[in-house]
C-alpha cells in the first residue's frame, strides 16, 4: 500500500487538557503526518468550522480532514455539535470519530444515528492510545478516499 505524503489536518474537540496533551503525544508517536488543532467545547468547534470569532481568518482554521470529538464538553456537548455538523451540506463530508470515555450503549447508538463515522472508547493507557491513533491514520488516511 502506498502511503500518502500529504499532511492530515485533525481537529480535536475535547475539554480535558490532559487528554489533549496525550492525544498530541500519541499522534506524534504514531508517526502520522498530521497537524493537530484543538478546541475545548462544541461552541468553539462550530466557531472553528464556520470561521467565527477568533477563527474568522480561514488561515487560522483550515478545514480538517478528520474531527476527533469528545461527547461530554461544556457549553455545547459533542452530540449537539455532531448533529449540527452532519446537518450542514458543507461540513457533513468531514469524518467525525467520537473519542470518548463513555461506554453507554445509548451514546453509541445515538451518535451513529447523528452521523458519526466511528465510536471509540478512549483507551486507559498511552500505548493503547498510540495504537488507536495508528489505526485511525492507517484507515482514514491510507485506505479510504476522502473528499478534499
Amino acid at each position: 500500500m502506498i502511503r500518502r505524503q500529504t499532511t492530515v489536518r485533525i481537529l480535536l474537540a475535547d475539554d480535558d487538557e490532559d487528554d489533549c496533551m496525550l492525544a498530541r503525544e500519541a499522534l506524534a508517536e504514531s508517526r502520522l503526518l498530521s497537524e493537530l488543532y484543538v478546541v475545548r467545547d462544541g461552541e468553539e468547534l462550530l466557531d472553528y468550522l464556520y470561521h467565527r470569532g477568533k477563527y474568522a481568518n480561514p488561515k487560522s482554521s483550515p478545514r480538517p480532514g478528520l474531527i476527533l470529538l469528545d461527547l461530554n464538553m461544556p457549553k455545547k456537548d459533542g452530540r449537539e455539535a455532531l448533529k449540527e455538523i452532519k446537518n450542514d451540506p458543507k461540513l457533513k463530508q468531514i469524518p467525525v470519530i467520537v473519542l470518548t470515555t463513555s461506554k453507554a450503549e445509548e451514546d453509541i447508538y445515538h451518535t451513529y444515528d447523528l452521523g458519526a463515522n466511528s465510536f471509540i472508547i478512549k483507551p486507559m493507557d498511552f500505548e493503547s492510545l498510540v495504537e488507536v491513533m495508528r489505526t485511525i491514520g492507517k484507515y482514514w488516511f491510507e485506505i479510504v478516499e476522502l473528499p478534499l
